[in-house]
């Protein structure tokens, strides 16, 4: 018994006729060999190929703007078994993307396209669609059509399956699928700007003249006026846009209804709406009073007060004005017209640096502008001052104390009082001080600057600080001198005790040669000394040497008093000099070698010649040298001044030298 393998594939188109040798033997017998011959006659059997019949299914890529209707996807038949057939059952057209036949055997699958020469054995097989959530449409040949509303051209990428089930008329049958990609577009849809349009025309504008021009983005856009039908006072070039009048125009609104087409796919479409005013012309500007504003006001107005209403009118339309302010941004951000009305928006703040770079004064212009044709407008300038109003009082600084010496000499800085003011302009204040300079107040501030100085005698043992009290008043943050704000801030002197210190004489030995005259007393010398700042005056007394006293001393003078001295005399006085007021006192010891000689004697010759010292009135002379003791901080700025100037200086020559 010969058999057919299982795994064997006939087709009598390759292969027609098989020569089997078969060779045949008995026991004992010899062995027969004899020929089969085995013919193979055509015959017709339906199988679907790869990739239609795979499990993923055929892929087919199409593009979200194709047309209605459009095949997708072909399903044909492949000749087997003695059929002759060929090409597709489809006549539509092929994109470029559109593939070639897939298959050698069974139903051949073909991707949407044209070329193919219709096939009666199309008719002699059957499809049918399994699954039916689909928009997608399968005819009876076969073909995969596109919706017939077209695909949503505003969404990603979307995936439709088809199951299809193919049938011969024997009942031979098979089965495959078809997953279709919808991409989105590559092409930019129509589209319009604006939704919505308007325009202004003036009356009387004649036939055929350009009204405006709407214009939408996209490919191939064609423009055309849905609406209204009647009356056609518009009409609108297809290609450019351009919408003009068909007869004189009257005042009217008409609302036109414009579409923007792509001419190769009108199914991408947009529309807008374009509202044309035809309005009547006017020809005299508004008349408005007051034509010219200017206004002060205080800068604690609040926002929303009104400060100028205008009052316009205009000779053909007293209902058609609007009012606009402009200026420079620091007016605009200011104020805002309210109809006829100039109202302040925000806070007019006189100590804001905003408001001061204005010079306190804001400038704009109110336009008041009529409807109609030509339009006619008015301008009325603005001016708006801003005067400052005294809000805030003077604060005293943290920590007011000073400490000087007691022998701080008279007109000496002790320190100063910074106050602060936080209205405009900032810190203008004027000091004075409560009870003024006195014996019990020895000190004295300047108006402007604050600065304490000393105008009397200071001494620890009697004070050992001065409790001052300082007024601080702004005069220059209000107009009115009512409405000055003062403060009274407490500042503290601390006296710094200094020791006394002895006097000083110069010299501190003296040799004098005086001649005794008979008659009143005569004086010798008169003593050099300077106290300690301290001491008041100084007081002089002759310590040692005055034998038979013949000498007197009143104040800072030596007398001589004549007692009959009958032979020259040496003296060597010692006296004792110190300053009163002290605690405790200290003195300086000052030397003198007095030689008196009696008129009527003379001097023996000596071979050491010695000076004769005529007493003389002694001439005092006092000066007062006025000295300036910087303090540190003025000598470092100074200092860091010089070198800059110096370093710049020194830049500049180097920059000349170089060119």
């Amino acid at each position: 018994q010969v058999t057919l393998h299982a795994s064997a594939e006939l087709d009598a188109r390759r292969v027609n006729q098989y020569t089997l040798t078969l060779r045949a033997a008995c026991p004992g017998e010899d062995e027969v060999e004899e020929r089969l011959f085995v013919w193979v006659t055509a015959g017709q059997v339906l199988r679907c190929d790869a990739p239609f019949a795979s499990a993923g299914g055929d892929v087919v890529q199409v593009l979200a703007d194709v047309a209605p209707w459009t095949p997708l996807y072909a399903v044909l038949p492949q000749p087997f078994g003695g059929l002759t057939v060929s090409g597709s059952c489809s006549g539509v057209p092929q994109p470029p993307e559109a593939e070639a036949a897939l298959g050698t055997v069974g139903p051949r699958v073909q991707r949407g396209g044209q070329g193919f020469p219709p096939s009666s054995h199309c008719l002699s097989l059957q499809f049918r669609l399994r699954n039916h959530n689909t928009p997608l449409t399968l005819t009876r040949r076969g073909l995969v059509l596109a919706p017939a509303g077209g695909f949503d051209p505003s969404k990603d990428t979307q995936t439709f399956r088809l199951e299809i089930e193919v049938m011969d008329r024997h009942g031979h049958n098979c089965s495959g699928a078809v997953r279709v990609e919808v991409l989105p577009s590559r092409r930019p849809r129509v589209t319009f700007l604006e939704p919505q349009w308007a325009v202004m025309v003036p009356e009387g504008t004649g036939p055929l003249e350009v009204v405006t021009q709407v214009h939408a983005s996209g490919d191939n856009v064609r423009y055309a006026i849905l609406g209204p039908r009647a009356p056609t006072l518009f009409t609108i070039d297809e290609v450019t846009g351009e919408i003009r009048s068909t007869c004189q125009l009257e005042v009217a609104h008409v609302r036109l209804l414009i579409q923007a087409y792509n001419a190769l796919h009108p199914t991408d479409h947009a529309t807008t709406m374009l509202n044309v005013t035809v309005q009547g012309t006017d020809q005299w500007a508004p008349s408005c009073i007051p034509a010219l504003s200017v206004s002060q006001v205080p800068e604690t107005v609040s926002p929303g007060s009104t400060l100028v209403t205008l009052r316009c009118t205009n000779p053909t339309n007293t209902k058609g004005l609007r009012y606009a302010l402009e200026g420079p941004p620091a007016s605009l951000s200011h104020f805002h017209m309210e109809g006829p009305r100039l109202q302040v928006n925000t806070t007019l703040d006189y100590d804001s640096e905003a408001v001061a770079a204005v010079g306190f004064q804001f400038t704009a212009t109110i336009v008041v502008t009529a409807g109609g044709q030509p339009l006619r407008s008015t301008r009325v300038p603005v001016l708006v001052t801003v005067t400052p109003v005294n809000e805030f009082t003077p604060a005293c600084p943290d920590g007011a104390a000073f400490t000087v010496k007691e022998t701080t000499a008279f007109g000496s800085a002790v320190g100063r009082v910074a106050g602060t003011d936080r209205d405009y302009p900032p810190d203008s204040l004027e000091y004075s001080l409560e009870g003024g300079p006195g014996p019990t107040q020895p000190f004295s501030i300047d108006k402007h600057t604050g600065e304490i100085r000393v105008v009397g005698h200071l001494d620890s043992q009697l004070h050992k600080s001065y409790r001052l009290t300082v007024r601080l008043t702004d005069t220059h943050n209000d107009l009115d001198p009512a409405k000055w704000r003062s403060r009274l801030c407490d500042v503290v002197v601390h006296l710094q005790a200094v020791p006394d210190q002895a006097p000083v004489c110069t010299p501190e030995v003296q040799e004098l040669w005086i001649t005794a005259k008979s008659g009143s007393r005569q004086p010798v010398t008169r003593l050099a000394c300077q106290g300690s700042p301290t001491a008041t005056v100084l007081a002089y007394t002759i310590a040692g040497g005055n034998e038979d006293r013949c000498f007197q001393l009143e104040e800072n003078t030596l007398f001589y008093l004549p007692n009959d001295l009958a032979e020259p005399r040496t003296f060597v006085l010692l006296l004792e000099v110190w300053g009163v007021p002290g605690a405790p006192p200290r003195s300086t010891m000052v030397a003198l070698v007095v030689h008196v000689t009696p008129q009527s004697t003379l001097v023996p010759p000596s071979t050491t010649t010695r000076s004769m010292m005529l007493w003389k009135e002694p001439l005092v002379v006092m000066q007062t040298e006025a000295a300036w003791h910087p303090p540190a901080w003025f000598v470092a700025v100074l200092t860091i001044s010089g070198t800059l100037l110096l370093a710049t200086l020194g830049c500049v020559a180097w920059n000349l030298l170089c060119r």
